[in-house]
């Protein structure tokens, strides 16, 4: 039966690995079974996306080709003249990009840097867009959002008893590399070994150091997770960690990989750690002055782009909203002017029908004087069976005319109408002296019955 030394051994073997606590605590993770471990390493490895692709730098990063590499000099003696910025490209496990918004990229200076926030297309197309695959991702980006809770929990509970401690975020790393992306910052990484006989000391003295914490808070993203947990220790294997403790700086790049821009591996001191972040920082400078300046810039187009839209619509808005109103003016009109031709046609037939009318009432009339006049006879010679009438009419005008003594009253109303003086039949024939009415109700009276003859004034009152 092969012993734990042998296994310890094997696997140093097959993986490269050169740390022995650190192999050791990865059997321990899979219970010292040796191909479980060793396929458990291999599968969230990617050795051709680890290695330093020398073509891939020398395309994005070809500017800094020719920058000089600072060596820092500490009091030990010791020389760190770090690999440079963007020195290696490393592909991210794909349980890590899954439980992700997702990162969409463009180049600028050294390297690349997220654009854009999240974008379902291009998870879409990785399969991580909607149904199955969205429940998938939701709860991958939960689960390691768990994982970073209890590390800082953890971390908490060992170190809590110092006020500094550095401002981890409580979200598994890719939405902690989404976070740098947003503020600008790079993202500081920090994979902690529980069992490694340097970590307490580092942690206590190095990462809570007042000067440390107060850099870490100012100018990264902090981002930390346990090799035991199923995130840091795909992170440990995709960043070749092979020494504890073990920090690092990085960026997002394109295609789901992040830009290695530094490492720190073995115990580190705060001035030393300072020395180390204060570089890469001043390095990086530029490139995250120019992103930002770049992402104002866009906002700002964005921002004028939708003042402008705007400004278009409510300047559409207030086109159409003339142009309804003119269209409501001109039907108003039209209906006021139809309105006000149909009544003149209604006023005009209403003129023709009254003067239709009217000239069929003159019509009428004429007819019946003409009518009532030939009635009437030839007027008699006078005699003593003759009686003279006279006739006064509301205007003054006097007409006389005799009459046979046995003549009806209604032909003295025959008479008046045939005269045409009057334009209404509604009139009574009155006596003065005695007040006497003839009206319609004597017109059967004969004139000398009526006390008419031989001679009478008459006088004609409108009813």
């Amino acid at each position: 039966m092969v012993d734990v030394a042998d296994k310890l051994g094997y696997f140093q073997a097959i993986t490269g690995l050169e740390d022995p606590d650190l192999c050791t605590e990865i059997l321990q993770a899979h219970g010292w079974d040796l191909e479980l471990a060793i396929s458990s390493f291999t599968s969230s490895s990617d050795p051709s996306s680890s290695r330093v692709d020398g073509d891939h730098n020398r395309e994005h990063f070809t500017e800094f080709e020719d920058a000089p590499s600072r060596a820092i000099e500490f009091d030990d003696g010791r020389a760190f003249r770090p690999p440079g910025i963007a020195w290696k490209i490393i592909t991210l496990p794909v349980s890590i990009v899954s439980g992700s918004l997702g990162l969409a990229s463009s180049a600028i200076g050294f390297g690349f840097w997220v654009a854009g926030g999240a974008l379902s297309y291009s998870l879409g197309m990785l399969g991580f867009g909607s149904g199955r695959g969205g429940s998938e991702t939701e709860s991958s980006s939960s689960s390691a959002a768990g994982e970073a809770m209890e590390f800082i929990a953890l971390f908490d509970r060992d170190y809590g008893r110092n006020p500094l401690k550095p401002g981890f975020v409580s979200e598994g790393f890719m939405d902690a590399l989404q976070r740098s992306r947003s503020e600008f910052k790079l993202l500081f990484v920090y994979l902690h070994s529980p069992d490694h006989p340097d970590t307490p000391a580092f942690c206590e003295r190095t990462l809570c150091n007042e000067g440390v914490v107060a850099f870490l808070n100012e100018n990264f993203v902090t981002w930390g997770g346990s090799i035991r947990s199923s995130e840091g220790f795909k992170m440990s294997n995709s960043l070749k960690a092979s020494r504890f403790p073990f920090c690092a700086v990085v960026m997002p790049a394109a295609n789901h990989r992040i830009a290695l821009l530094q490492q720190v591996e073995g115990p580190t001191t705060p001035e030393e750690m300072i020395a180390i972040l204060q570089r890469v920082v001043e390095d990086s400078s530029t490139v995250l002055v120019t992103a930002r300046v770049e992402a104002e810039e866009r906002r700002t187009n964005l921002r004028l782009r939708e003042e402008q839209d705007a400004a278009y619509r409510a300047a559409l808005e207030a086109d159409q909203a003339r142009e309804r109103q003119r269209q409501e003016d001109q039907e108003r009109i039209e209906r006021e002017a139809a309105e006000a031709e149909r009544k003149r046609k209604e006023e005009e037939e209403a003129r023709e029908r009254a003067e239709r009318e009217a000239a069929e009432r003159e019509a009428a009339r004429v007819r019946m004087r003409r009518e009532k006049a030939l009635a009437l006879g030839d007027e008699p010679e006078k005699g003593p069976d003759v009686t003279q009438v006279l006739v006064r009419f509301p205007n003054g005008e006097r007409k006389g005319r005799r009459f046979e003594s046995n003549t009806k009253i209604q032909t003295l109303y025959d008479y008046v109408d045939s005269l045409g003086v009057l334009e209404t039949e509604e009139y009574s024939l009155i006596t003065n002296f005695p007040r006497t009415v003839y009206g319609r109700d004597k017109e059967s009276m004969s004139l000398k019955d009526a006390g008419l003859h031989p001679q009478a004034s008459l006088f004609i009152e409108i009813n």
